[in-house]
């Protein structure tokens, strides 16, 4: 089928190009099709008048007045008064009519009384509803009745208590069927997620060719058409090369509607499915639906080949009562499945998650090791990348980025996949063998996924599924028929894995909500670990040389996650300051730890007496050799106390901060080389003068830079709360943090403040605070 409602492909023998309606079958009014299967006969009467407003032609054969006389006549004088007026007292009665189903009554006919069965339901039309009354022959046990049911169908419910299994279920149904009705071919027939349909089960007369294992596209049963079916449980053609009585008149005079034959057993059929089953030479249909949900998953489908059949209501309402047993004993015994499955699936994600919230375990092995992901679904291989690490167990590809990044970046927390080809071929190139992929999605770029390869299949087919319909001219147009031909039909199927159980797909969902909670947990783990490793590193107590005051202030980001931030301050051995302000790319242990090694190794290399254009060089080289995923961006001053001359080198860090004497703060012209880690080549130095009661001041880009501030705004920002003191007033770190902070920012925040003390005769420090 097609989204549009026509196609023009050229058709042999017609001239050029001819509009084919690909949508005739599945938009056809199969629910108002004004006409009636003549085996009974329909009337639609009004309440509490009993006047007939529809009837089907073929009341003249019952009752032997035309269709015509009979419009507008009381259901009385045309059934005769006894019939009528048990109809009317069974509908003052009962509620719900369907469910009382069949009346037992005599119609006066044209020959003398007719027993027949009187089949009743309401219908809506216009503003109000009609009382629809259907007449069929009456036949098999009277009066009907549940016990009558009951018994028929005893023995094979009891047959059906003591299957073990779907498959002994499916035999069942399919052999008390077939004795139920008479029909010479009985199936059961199980739809696909898709509603392909398989043959699960069959009995037939032994003479007949076997359907077992064959497989029907969905296309021959329409939406609407199991739409239907999931609203009559039972649908018969006793004959199907019946001429359909039409309903008289077609149209309510009052509404102009067509009377609605949803309910009606008499419903005529659709034409295509009349041509259908002719085509598979069958002479009688009965198909009894089995519900899930209130959702068609598979149908008892009854095929007669030797003529016309008619079982009798009582057989009909049996075999009814059997297929909603069958539906209940399926459902139960696929719960059962699906049950044993969540257990076992909650055993494992019970060890799974043990071994996750092991702290000494990174998350990702743990995760895969024995039993492992493996164990919770069935699969070729599984991948997991967790914490920055990756880690696969099974058959899994060398190269798993691409897939981890394609997973990490599904807009479903869950993503299940069986053709990749089809959704991600891009991806399929990259993973050979692969065809199936069920992805969880977790945050930080953290993700899981199972990997199956394909399952090359034999499909056999009731006739080739991609030809399901043909084109054929009639009168000059092109109609849809179904196809002629439903023999064996072989498909080689590729591409594709074994589907992803919806059990396990549950299971997986279930999975990654509690392994939100570990990592949580492991990530309050992490940060309270780098938190108690930063503050070992930071400086406990600041150098105070005579003439100077060092204050520093450190803030972690917000939600209190530790970076890659640190200042240190230490007096060097020819009296110098060393001052310095670092941030390390990142969060977490790992960051904390990189600030670590970058920290003394930086302390060494300036304590041996290296200047600062050597010390960052020397720094560089190191973190490129053992540090290679690591990179940061530091400044770094050493200061003369005597003189306040002051040496300042930049990697990739923004630049300091000069306040001069009057308390005017200007950006200091330092030249800023590459960062640490990426190759900063031979780093310059720059010289600035401290004044006498100024500051030389530090910082990281987490006071400066947010989502919602830019970089020059922000150092504008800095730059305006330490300009407060060419007022003539001090400014206080506390104060100038407060001023800058804000809350959009992801990162660090480190202040530090180098400030030279006034003349005592002059004026007051224009850089103060608690050290």
């Amino acid at each position: 089928m097609t989204d549009q409602g026509t196609a023009t492909p050229h058709v042999d023998g017609l001239p050029g190009p001819v509009p084919i309606d690909l949508d005739a079958c599945a938009a056809e009014p199969i629910r108002i099709p004004g006409s009636v299967q003549p085996h009974g006969v329909l009337l639609a009467v009004t309440e509490p008048a009993l006047e007939v407003r529809h009837v089907s032609r073929n009341v003249e054969q019952l009752v032997g007045r035309a269709a015509e006389d009979v419009v507008g006549a009381g259901l009385a004088s045309v059934l005769g008064p006894e019939a009528a007026d048990g109809i009317r007292q069974h509908v003052r009665t009962f509620g719900d009519l369907r469910a009382r189903n069949p009346l037992s009554v005599d119609v006066v006919g044209a020959d003398g009384p007719v027993t027949v069965d009187a089949i009743l339901h309401r219908v809506a039309i216009g503003t109000g509803t009609l009382l629809v009354v259907e007449l069929e022959p009456a036949h098999g046990p009277r009066p009907f009745s549940f016990p009558n049911t009951y018994q028929a169908v005893r023995g094979a419910i009891e047959e059906l208590n003591r299957a073990r299994t779907l498959e002994e279920l499916y035999d069942v149904a399919a052999r008390e069927v077939r004795a139920l009705t008479g029909f010479d071919r009985v199936m059961v027939y199980r739809f696909d997620p898709e509603y392909n349909g398989e043959v699960v089960a069959e009995a037939r007369r032994e003479d007949l060719n076997s359907f077992f294992g064959l497989h029907y596209p969905a296309s021959d049963i329409p939406p609407q058409a199991r739409q239907l079916y999931e609203t009559n449980w039972v649908r018969l053609i006793a004959d199907v090369g019946y001429t359909p009585s039409p309903v008289v008149p077609p149209f309510d005079p009052a509404s102009g509607e067509p009377l609605d034959m949803t309910h009606a057993v008499l419903r005529s059929v659709s034409p295509v499915h009349i041509e259908y089953l002719g085509n598979m030479g069958v002479k009688a249909s009965m198909s009894i639906s089995l519900l899930r949900d209130g959702k068609l998953w598979g149908l008892v489908a009854c095929h007669h080949y030797s003529g016309a059949l008619m079982p009798p209501y009582g057989a009909r309402a049996a075999a009814e009562f059997l297929g909603s047993t069958l539906s209940l004993r399926l459902v139960a015994r696929a719960e059962e499945r699906e049950l044993e499955t969540e257990l076992a699936a909650q055993a494992v994600i019970a060890r799974v998650l043990h071994a996750a919230r092991d702290a000494d375990r990174a998350l990702a092995d743990a995760l895969v090791s024995d039993p492992g992901l493996l164990a919770l679904v069935p699969a070729r291989g599984v991948a997991v990348r967790a914490d920055g690490l990756v880690a696969t167990a099974g058959d899994v590809p060398d190269d798993v980025g691409p897939l981890l990044d394609w997973a990490a970046s599904r807009p479903d927390a869950v993503t299940a996949v069986t053709a990749l080809e089809e959704d991600a071929p891009a991806l399929a190139a990259t993973l050979p063998g692969v065809a199936g992929v069920l992805a969880v999605r977790l945050p930080d770029d953290q993700c899981v996924v199972w990997l199956r390869h394909e399952v090359v299949q034999d499909v056999y087919w009731g006739g080739d599924p991609h030809n399901a319909k043909i084109a054929r001219e009639e009168d000059g147009k092109v109609r849809l028929s179904p196809r002629l031909s439903f023999e064996r039909w072989r498909e080689v199927v590729r591409g594709r894995s074994e589907p992803w159980a919806d059990a396990h797909v549950r299971a997986v969902e279930d999975l990654r909500t509690r392994l939100l909670e570990v990592l949580l947990l492991r990530n309050r783990w992490q940060m309270a670990a780098a938190r108690t490793v930063q503050q070992s590193l930071l400086p406990r107590s600041l150098p105070q040389p005579p003439g100077w005051t060092l204050h520093a202030r450190y803030e972690p980001s917000a939600g209190g996650r530790v970076g890659g931030d640190w200042y240190d301050a230490l007096e060097l051995p020819d009296g110098r300051i060393a001052v310095v302000v670092g941030d390390v790319a990142g969060h977490g242990v790992g960051a904390a730890a990189a600030m670590g090694q970058l920290r003394n190794a930086l302390r060494a290399y300036v304590l041996r007496g290296e200047d600062v254009a050597e010390a960052l060089a020397d720094l560089d080289a190191l973190a490129r050799r053992t540090m290679p995923d690591d990179l940061a961006t530091l400044v770094v001053a050493m200061v003369d106390p005597v003189t306040g001359e002051a040496r300042i080198g930049s990697a990739g860090h923004p630049q300091p901060l000069l306040v001069d004497g009057h308390g005017r703060a200007t950006l200091a012209s330092v030249a800023v080389e590459r960062p640490i880690g990426v190759g900063s080549g031979a780093p310059r130095a720059t010289r600035v003068q401290v004044d006498v009661g100024g500051a030389l001041v530090l910082y990281s880009d987490g006071l400066v830079d947010s989502r919602s501030t830019s970089l020059a705004a922000g150092i504008e920002r800095l730059v305006a709360a330490f300009g407060a003191g060419a007022c003539g007033g001090s400014v206080d770190i506390d104060d100038v943090v407060e001023a800058c902070r804000d809350d959009d920012s992801t990162d660090d925040l480190t202040l530090l403040v180098l400030a030279r003390e006034p003349d005592p005769a002059s004026t007051p420090a224009v850089v103060a605070g608690a050290a």
